[in-house]
């Protein structure tokens, strides 16, 4: 992988592991209330992603998909460090609507009900599957649309922050 920027860029990932270092390289630049949008397909690479973000953030736990339980806190190693907070809205779908079943509001309603052990506020939002919805937990959002390649294991990945 070439260097890379974290305001926008593109990389080909042909490894877990190169999924894991860009995600490491972007979560060391990430801070409190920072959004992270995570988009592709099953089987893309989001959940590896995730995982490099959290070595980059240097936060506690093993981190696996949050499918079914919505969210999980990834507590900071550091103190004044920000917690991440990994969310897969999944399972909040409509798999037969054009759009998502769930508004922005309902998404920080259900986050809230959680009862999660750190404020939003204070840490770094990671979101699979959260195009479209995500957003509007921030006005300030890194968007990483990652795809894979149909004839190989190769990914894409396309990031950029976004300013509504």
């Amino acid at each position: 992988m070439s260097d890379v920027r974290l305001g926008a860029g593109t990389a080909s990932l042909t490894t877990v592991e190169d999924t894991i270092a860009l995600g490491a390289r972007l979560g060391r630049q990430l801070r409190a209330g920072d959004v992270v949008v995570l988009s592709g397909p099953l089987g893309a690479g989001k959940t590896a992603l995730a995982k490099g973000i959290a070595v980059g953030m240097d936060v506690d736990g093993p981190v696996t998909s949050p499918t079914y339980v919505l969210a999980r806190v990834h507590p900071a190693k550091r103190s004044a460090a920000p917690a991440m907070v990994h969310v897969d809205v999944y399972r909040l779908l409509d798999p037969g609507a054009a759009s998502t079943s769930v508004s922005g509001a309902d998404l920080t309603a259900e986050l809230d009900s959680l009862d999660l052990d750190t404020d939003l506020d204070d840490a770094v939002a990671v979101v699979e599957w959260g195009e479209g919805l995500a957003e509007r937990l921030s006005q300030h959002y890194l968007s990483v649309a990652l795809q894979r390649s149909p004839d190989s294991e190769t990914r894409t990945a396309n990031w950029h922050w976004s300013s509504q």
